[in-house]
């Protein structure tokens, strides 16, 4: 099978370590690829929640030039409105809860904002049914 449609992002990093611990923690996910690149010598990682065939691109890099600040943010649903709380309270105690968690109703859920190493935004939500909503367009094309 080859990939079709949305394969990945590419984030750029200080350090790599640190982020892919972060993203294991908050994210829920692993190295699936990891190497230098010989033509730019620089480490890449390629992480995924095993959910779906869609990676996190790390590359580390010299200087972060931009970051995804709040408006702009990676999203990950969690199993539980409790995971949601117990991932809030980690960053709060690791000075890295930006902001929530708060409840919208649907279809936005329940959701906080949390800060990785380099100042990207991970969002972490509950009860936002985006295969829900992505599967009602599909019924309707």
């Amino acid at each position: 099978m080859s990939d079709l449609g949305f394969t990945h992002i590419a984030l750029g990093v200080s350090d790599i370590d640190q982020s892919i611990s972060f993203y294991a923690k908050y994210a829920g996910m692993q190295v699936v690829h990891r190497r230098t690149d010989q033509t730019k010598h620089v480490d890449v990682a390629w992480i995924s929640d095993l959910t779906r065939p869609f990676v996190i691109v790390l590359i580390q890099v010299a200087q972060i030039k931009s970051t995804l600040a709040p408006a702009s943010h990676l999203g990950v649903a969690c199993k539980t409105r409790e995971e949601v709380e117990r991932l809030c309270n980690e960053a709060h105690s690791e000075n890295v809860l930006i902001e929530g968690p708060h409840d919208w109703g649907f279809p936005v859920g329940y959701w906080a904002f949390i800060r990785d190493p380099d100042g990207h935004t991970l969002e972490i939500s509950y009860g936002q049914e985006v295969s829900f909503t992505v599967a009602q367009a599909i019924n309707h094309e």
